[in-house]
């Protein structure tokens, strides 16, 4: 088997073990742990809260991010269309999932070419930052941009994942320098993104002092992929291994906090375990500017568009009236409402 098709059947496992197994982590994402102060007289109107930002260059309709799930695949390709034409839709963002297969087997490019269903969203391309030590460049950084007419670009940071897989790329050593340039020469921003265990402070730092644009903490309390890779396991060994750290990582909601903290001066995503409107409201709160989620669109994407839009829909309302009860009349008044930790 090649190199690029066991990719493809890695991206096929990932979409088929993420539908049909239970692969949350056993410590949440911390967001029970705040509430907010009621507003019995918030002085607003419910029809008159703003949603809208801008970022990027492009306005969201909702701070809301369809976070990077697939492609690669014929059915990632059908799930990415249902997906950027919800994300049109409804005006909120869009991430791809990994375009290494893309870039290293090209007519596997067109399952990620969503832009034609999408004309407006804000889109991000995404490949694996330890490819840079794997061969990948600057070069094929931009083509990933190119080859989906991105907004900006997506370096995901897995090293606990890759460190389960009996196929993991694991030589994370000397990443930072080739972060910085492909910040440096990139011609769009460049995101940095944890995969479902969240940056530490040192990491923030040391990816802002490279140059990096956005933050996506990708904390704890979602999809554990360590989780999903003992279900992808084909040796007991390699399944205690990854099951062993079913409880590893920083809980999202502490996550924000530190990267909100250690760089106050660039956008926070908030992903890893959002379920809710209320969970979005929390994390702009604590210093986010959006809410992304995966794993609950992966799964209305395999029943309906309907159920999708539906999906986003209620996210919105759920926002909506949670800043209506705080007295947040837009995104700037959220972030500075207050919110308080019940332990």
């Amino acid at each position: 088997m090649s190199e690029v098709t066991q990719i493809n059947q890695r991206k096929a496992d990932h979409i088929r073990i993420n539908l049909d197994e239970n692969v949350n982590f056993q410590i949440s994402s911390g967001f029970e742990k705040f509430r907010f102060m009621h507003r019995a007289l918030p002085e607003t109107n419910l029809d008159e809260i703003d949603l809208k930002q801008n970022l990027f260059k492009r306005q969201l309709n909702i701070p809301l991010l369809i976070s990077s799930m697939t492609g690669g695949t014929e059915q990632a390709a059908k799930i990415n269309q249902i997906l950027a034409e919800a994300a049109e839709d409804a005006g909120v963002a869009m991430g791809v999932g990994s375009q290494r297969a893309a870039l290293e087997k090209p007519e596997r490019a067109d399952s990620f070419k969503v832009r034609q269903f999408a004309p407006n969203i804000l889109l991000f391309a995404n490949l694996g930052g330890v490819q840079l030590n794997y061969g990948f460049s600057v070069n094929d950084c931009q083509h990933a941009v190119e080859m989906i007419e991105a907004d900006a670009l997506i370096l995901h940071f897995n090293a606990l994942q890759e460190a389960v897989q009996p196929e993991g790329d694991t030589r994370f050593g000397g990443l930072l320098k080739k972060i910085e340039e492909v910040c440096r020469v990139l011609t769009v921003p460049v995101i940095a993104k944890e995969v479902g265990w969240g940056f530490s402070e040192i990491d923030v730092k040391n990816l802002v002092n490279c140059g990096i644009q956005a933050i996506d903490v990708a904390g704890a309390g979602g999809t554990s992929w360590s989780q999903v890779e003992k279900f992808r396991a084909t040796t007991q060994f390699q399944a205690d291994l990854a099951a062993a750290f079913l409880d590893w990582g920083i809980p999202t909601a502490e996550a924000i906090q530190i990267a909100h903290s250690s760089a106050p001066n660039i956008p926070i995503f908030a992903s890893g375990g959002l379920r809710s409107g209320i969970d979005i409201a929390k994390s702009i709160a604590l210093g986010a500017c959006l809410g992304g989620m995966a794993g609950p669109f992966l799964k209305a994407a395999a029943q309906s568009p309907e159920k999708i839009r539906e999906k986003i829909h209620l996210i919105a309302q759920e926002l909506k009236v949670a800043m209506f009860v705080t007295g947040a009349a837009n995104l700037t008044g959220l972030r500075h409402t207050p919110i308080y930790k019940t332990e």
